[in-house]
């Protein structure tokens, strides 16, 4: 398969700094050919300054993800359409990584690992999901437990074109949350197959929203609520509804408390969360499923970025090198070439990885301390040598050679 057989689809609301820098992530894919399907609210519109003559433009004017995500399909034109939010960054072979794993004609939907806030460590693998939405940590190729599916993660999801003709698109009547496991429970009911693509990652940045802070401080629950009650009554069918909606509701009223007890919220705002809740439960009860039925695309394909970009160039310093390093991965990114920059400082301290603004990869902590957070808390490298294993651990996904030129 080409690139030119992949659509990925970026939804957008209220976050146009972070829409602009998937983008740059997105144009730094290994392989030209991708179509960018965007659907963004007015502030996401401006923010794809650079890019609006490359993509398909779409105006959300509702706040309501699914259907959102269906306007994408409508528009997306490859026989495979991938779904990314708009606060999360692809790994430069991310798209390889997809198209290849749909070079089986019987894949039907697939999904990778998602990278939590530091880009090392998992904030989501594979996992499983019932028909009452509890979901279960599982291996990469199962088996699975009876009565559970291949969960897919919406930040991290691509499906055949087919599977929407004949199952229909996402249920807007989950207008966010649980749509992407409905969609996981509606392919796996229907006996489709599916895989978990170790290669195809995505860094998730948790940005703030609507509905939350920029540290995860919920500022409304009603929607998971009303989500919860439409899943329910589609899948819940022979399962304990009532104490999956209890477990729930712990798992929410759990959860405040934690950011309570860290002085992130007093207990006013715990209980008008929590009313929000239920009042989304009940909102969700009297709502109809609605999957839209959805064909052929009704617009030709366009290509993202028509050249394949450079293999990227490795820049490495200490952090009193710091600005002058940025300068110079600026300069590179605006000449068209990706960046992976590694600053290490004289401590333990543990690395964390980001792709900037700027558009560059940039991983930075102790030359003596851990990046995988499995590795011991202190370890003995000169500078030389913890780079060229840094470079070495991310190779495979970043799109570098090893061995070539580092700075």
């Amino acid at each position: 398969m080409t690139p030119a057989d992949l659509s990925v689809v970026v939804v957008s609301a209220g976050r146009p700094e972070a829409l602009h820098r998937c983008l740059l992530g997105l144009s730094q894919l290994r392989h030209a050919g991708c179509e960018v399907v965007v659907v963004a609210d007015g502030a996401g519109q401006q923010a794809v300054r650079g890019f609006a003559d490359r993509i398909k433009l779409l105006s959300q004017d509702v706040p309501n993800i699914s259907a959102a995500r269906n306007a994408g399909i409508e528009a997306a034109a490859a026989g495979i359409i991938a779904f990314i939010d708009d606060d999360a960054v692809p790994e430069p072979t991310w798209a390889d990584a997809l198209l290849e794993a749909f070079v089986d004609p019987d894949l039907a939907a697939a999904t990778g690992p998602v990278l939590g806030r530091n880009g090392i460590s998992m904030q989501w693998g594979p996992m499983v999901v019932n028909g009452l939405g509890q979901d279960l940590e599982t291996g990469p190729d199962g088996p699975f437990r009876d009565g559970f599916v291949r969960k897919l993660q919406g930040t991290n999801m691509a499906f055949r074109r087919d599977v929407f003709e004949s199952l229909g698109g996402f249920d807007e009547a989950m207008h966010f949350y649980l749509d992407d496991t409905d969609m996981a429970v509606r392919v796996g009911r229907a006996g489709l197959r599916t895989e978990w693509v170790a290669g195809a990652v995505v860094h998730h940045g948790y940005q703030a929203s609507a509905r939350r802070t920029d540290d995860r401080v919920p500022l409304s629950l009603f929607d998971i609520g009303a989500s919860t009650s439409v899943f329910l009554a589609k899948h819940g069918r022979g399962g304990d509804v009532t104490a999956a909606v209890r477990d729930m509701e712990a798992a929410q009223s759990s959860r405040l408390l934690a950011l309570a007890r860290r002085k992130k919220l007093d207990a006013a705002k715990m209980r008008g969360l929590m009313e929000g809740l239920r009042d989304g439960l009940a909102e969700g009860r009297a709502r109809s499923s609605e999957v839209p039925t959805l064909g052929q695309p009704s617009q030709d394909f366009l290509p993202f970025v028509d050249v394949d970009p450079p293999t990227p160039v490795v820049l490495s310093g200490r952090p009193f090198q710091r600005m002058a390093l940025h300068r110079e991965a600026a300069r590179l990114v605006n000449d068209g070439q990706p960046v992976s920059l590694f600053i290490f400082e004289p401590t333990p301290r543990k690395h964390k990885t980001q792709f900037t603004n700027g558009g560059w990869w940039e991983q930075y902590g102790g030359l003596f301390g851990p990046a995988d957070r499995r590795e011991p808390r202190f370890q003995m490298h000169s500078f030389r040598a913890r780079l060229a294993r840094e470079v070495r651990r991310i190779s495979a996904t970043r799109g570098i050679q090893v061995g070539g030129d580092t700075n």
